[in-house]
């Protein structure tokens, strides 16, 4: 058990930057996925009902 906590310390943890540009570009797809599926749900409600 210690001997994993000391691997994880010295390998220097985690690469913060590329994990931000990674959870940033997670939130921009997720946005975008409602704005079209609202989108679509809109255009359906309008020419089906």
């Amino acid at each position: 058990m210690a001997e994993a906590q000391v691997a994880a310390e010295k390998s220097g943890g985690m690469d913060y930057p590329e994990h931000e540009k990674t959870y940033r570009r997670f939130i921009t797809f997720s946005k975008w996925s409602v704005i079209h599926i609202v989108v679509i749900l809109a255009l359906m409600a309008m020419f089906l009902l």
